[in-house]
């Protein structure tokens, strides 16, 4: 079934590319870049995203077979907007408090290594607001099938998303301390977003 584009977002779009010509990208990197510009207003993200085409690929294979779907905060789940998805969140939960004390860790990169054992490895994390959690994930047997990086603030962000495009995951993410849930959110979005091939 077909997403129903309300006129409001088909105009952004409209602005968007009347402003800014990406069609030169592979399809799933520009979608992942519209739509991020789209969600943030920011142009800015068209130099400073870092997409891979097969990373992006791999991603939406996993999303389409089942793939469940972790994100770092509760605000980056509510903004993914397709049912039926499998989201695990663990980090308001007691045990990532109890974990991150005992184990002298943030309870988001608790909640990393709680998700990890509920999902095992294979699934699409989605970070856009701890830096931790993205270090924290860099540092377990995750075996992501996609990791959308992009954790926004002063300390630690830019180094978290350096961290993944050296670490060899498939990832998006950005150059800098910006990003954030809408972003991380968005970039998910995208791939959700691609019309299933007949």
């Amino acid at each position: 079934m077909s997403r129903v584009v309300h006129p409001i977002e088909a105009e952004s779009y409209r602005i968007l590319r009347e402003r800014v010509d990406l069609s030169h990208l592979p399809p799933l990197c520009r979608a992942v870049t519209e739509r991020v510009v789209h969600a943030s207003a920011d142009l800015a993200y068209v130099d400073d995203l870092v997409c891979d085409e097969a990373a992006l690929e791999a991603g939406l294979a996993a999303l389409r077979a089942g793939a469940p779907v972790v994100t770092d905060v509760a605000m980056v789940a509510a903004g993914i907007t397709r049912a039926g998805l499998e989201l695990v969140c663990p980090v308001a939960e007691p045990a990532a408090a109890e974990l991150g004390r005992s184990a002298g860790i943030t309870r988001s990169a608790a909640a990393v290594r709680i998700a990890l054992e509920r999902v095992g490895t294979g699934a699409v994390w989605v970070v856009g607001c701890a830096p931790t959690a993205l270090v924290e994930l860099l540092t377990v047997d995750a075996a992501p099938a996609l990791v959308v990086g992009l954790p926004v603030g002063f300390v630690g962000a830019a180094e978290s998303k350096a961290a993944l495009r050296a670490s060899g995951l498939p990832g998006v993410s950005n150059v800098g301390e910006k990003g954030g849930s809408a972003v991380a959110a968005a970039a998910l979005n995208a791939l959700l977003y691609v019309e299933e091939k007949s």
